[in-house]
């Protein structure tokens, strides 16, 4: 307490602007719990299937990165490590309280809704339904497919009512028009362009004869298409899934009305994990020397250099501490003195 001009003024430091206001902490912490218990799942997963496989664990280590050493029986896959990796991360972030843990929480809760809805649709067969009775991992299997809806219904009703709203009574900010909200739109550039990319590539590729288009396209949103049971999101679900996030993300972040550097910076740390064990792919087989002889061939090495440089801006520059202060969105800032 200090004084002047014989009144009293509070020097006392306000609320900091990186962290959840305390109304909010249950909210975070229950978020943090139930994130973390799906990625468990997950890991538990994983670790059956190094268990249960030809190779070492020297062996899956190697193939995190190389897809030449993965063993073939592995139960989950690349996107299901990079879906644990940002689980976790945003579990410990939430439970720290940092606000940024709230879009990212956002982000994980409709990727385990969609796959939850996913597997809804595909248990209306007959037959998919049988097979979690006849397979041995069925019963493991369905539970964590409601474990996934348990959690995204959860973390989304946990989250969607946490926002900032500050004190009755504190002034809010105008919007800024500074350095925030142009890097918010360089994000948003960068997810656009990638998710246009990836669409374009999406198209090309069923657009080939050989291509059952109507297949491919149930495939996203029937769990019962592969004909197998399995704990892995099919490539339909992620390639679709990947585009629909990187335009909506993209254009939430362009316009710059609310700060979603949460959902920016794991998810772009999730495409720059599967953009690098492609180029470790390309490396090894030997596709750089060829891969410039069809156009098909000249847009996918276009895209996927493009996807790295990209993805690795948006998570260097969402990290950075000059993105996503309160009073750049237009939400309230914190007063400093009363």
């Amino acid at each position: 307490m200090a004084m002047q001009d014989g009144a009293a003024l509070d020097v006392r430091p306000g609320p900091d602007p990186a962290r959840a206001a305390p109304e909010h902490h249950g909210a975070y912490h229950t978020t943090a719990l139930f994130l973390s218990l799906y990625a468990t799942a997950l890991i538990g997963w994983t670790v059956y299937g190094i268990i249960q496989g030809d190779g070492t664990v020297r062996d899956f280590i190697e193939g995190l990165f190389n897809p030449g050493a993965s063993p073939a029986s592995q139960l989950v896959g690349p996107w299901e490590w990079a879906c644990t990796a940002a689980l976790l991360a945003t579990a410990a972030l939430a439970l720290t309280h940092r606000r940024l843990a709230r879009t990212a929480a956002l982000l994980c809760g409709f990727l385990l809704l969609a796959l939850s809805v996913r597997e809804g649709v595909g248990l209306f067969d007959a037959a998919y339904r049988d097979r979690y009775g006849t397979d041995p991992l069925g019963g493991w299997a369905l539970a964590t497919r409601v474990l996934g809806l348990v959690v995204a219904v959860t973390v989304l009703a946990a989250m969607f009512p946490a926002t900032e709203q500050w004190r009755a009574g504190h002034r809010a900010a105008p919007p800024s028009r500074g350095r925030p909200r142009r890097l918010s739109r360089i994000c948003g550039v960068l997810f656009l362009l990638m998710g246009l990319a990836r669409l374009a590539l999406t198209v090309s590729n069923l657009t080939t004869p050989e291509m059952d288009t109507a297949r491919y396209l149930r495939g996203v949103v029937d769990g019962s298409v592969p004909g197998t049971l399995n704990v892995a999101a099919s490539s339909e679900f992620t390639t679709v899934g990947s585009v629909v996030v990187l335009l909506v993300l993209g254009v939430l972040a362009f316009r710059a009305r609310r700060d979603v550097r949460g959902a920016l910076l794991v998810f772009a740390a999730m495409q720059l994990y599967l953009t690098v064990r492609t180029v470790v792919w390309l490396t090894v087989t030997d596709f750089f020397n060829q891969s410039f002889e069809t156009p098909e061939g000249a847009l996918s090495m276009t895209a996927t250099a493009y996807g790295l440089a990209a993805m690795t801006s948006v998570v260097v520059l969402a990290t950075g501490r000059g993105f996503g202060a309160p009073e750049a969105y237009g939400e309230a800032a914190p007063p400093t003195t009363e």
